[in-house]
């Protein structure tokens, strides 16, 4: 019996090891096989971290795309300024030489004016002149033809006077 006891101690040693070496290699397994839940859990993992970063990419675009139509906008602001100094700026100018073409215009029409009255003037000193020339000579004939007259009239009276007298 000492044989098989030795028999049966051999299967229990051969036994003890092999459920040695399978709770090694059980062990072991774990370490070198990996669990399907630690899989999906590394799986779900890399996800949300490309979710963040295609989030994270996301937001950047949205900030790049506001900040881009910020500067659109800035720029078309700037240059409705631009267009709105340059349009006040003309319509300064065209003021100006509004004013300006104004008051050549009035000057000149006022020149023309006081050219027109000293035209006038002069006209109507001319024609007085000539009136009064006129009207001189005809009062120097009228005295003429009157002082003829009167002379001879005055001359008929003494005539018919000297006549009357001789009858007498």
């Amino acid at each position: 019996m000492t044989t098989t006891m030795s028999k049966s101690q051999q299967s229990v040693k051969v036994v003890s090891k092999d459920v040695k070496q399978m709770v090694e290699l059980a062990s072991e397994i774990p370490k070198e096989a990996k669990d399907p839940l630690d899989e999906l859990r590394n799986q779900a993992q890399s996800a949300y971290t490309s979710y963040m970063q295609a989030q994270r990419k996301v937001a950047a675009a949205y900030q790049e795309r506001q900040r881009q139509e910020e500067k659109s906008y800035k720029e078309i602001e700037e240059q409705a300024a631009n267009i709105c100094a340059e349009t006040i700026e003309t319509a300064a100018q065209a003021l100006e030489k509004a004013e300006q073409e104004g008051e050549e215009a009035y000057k000149k029409a006022k020149k023309q004016a006081e050219q027109v009255y000293q035209d006038s003037v002069s006209e109507a000193l001319r024609v007085r002149k000539e009136i009064v020339e006129q009207a001189w000579k005809k009062l120097k004939e009228r005295q003429r033809e009157s002082g003829r007259s009167f002379r001879v009239k005055s001359r008929d009276r003494n005539m018919t006077e000297y006549h009357e007298m001789q009858r007498d």
